[in-house]
């Protein structure tokens, strides 16, 4: 049998922090679906399309990861794909509140649902897509808070 999960979010921009809780889920689970969420209301950095893009070159190589699009709640999408198992990444408390939360109306929504939870290093600590964001808006490199390899240029 299969270990599969599915690890979803916005991924706006991919960053070292995902790709931790990435690499750490592939000890786990035999299969990964990166389930990149549409938000038709919400202008990212990146289109959905380069999204997608970035997340498939980054793991290119490794056939364990799956990389598709949802609109609508991660729980009727995970029981579409058959998953049972959310994988999501924690940074501080903050993250656990709001983690907590939503795994607890995603199980009320699917009750064979259920959420891990994948603590992020220190050094990971201050590295979100928001931060990435500001600084390609501001001009700055942000590649050192974004797996090696991934120039954000090529996205945009």
């Amino acid at each position: 049998m299969t270990k599969k999960a599915i690890f979803p979010g916005s991924f706006d921009p991919f960053t070292l922090g995902h790709k931790f809780v990435v690499d750490q889920a592939l000890h786990v689970f035999d299969k990964l679906i990166i389930a990149v969420g549409i938000n038709s209301e919400k202008r990212g950095l990146l289109t959905i399309e380069n999204r997608v893009k970035l997340i498939r070159d980054i793991y290119s190589d490794d056939p364990r990861i799956e990389v598709k699009t949802f609109d609508g709640l991660t729980a009727d999408f995970c029981r579409k794909e058959g998953v049972q198992i959310i994988l999501r990444g924690l940074r501080n408390s903050v993250d656990f509140e709001y983690e907590r939360n939503i795994a607890q109306v995603n199980q009320t929504l699917y009750s064979k649902l259920q959420t891990i939870l994948i603590f992020t290093p220190a050094k990971y600590v201050a590295i979100s897509s928001s931060v990435i964001r500001e600084l390609v808006s501001l001009g700055a490199d942000p590649s050192a808070l974004m797996p090696k390899n991934i120039d954000i240029k090529n996205y945009l």
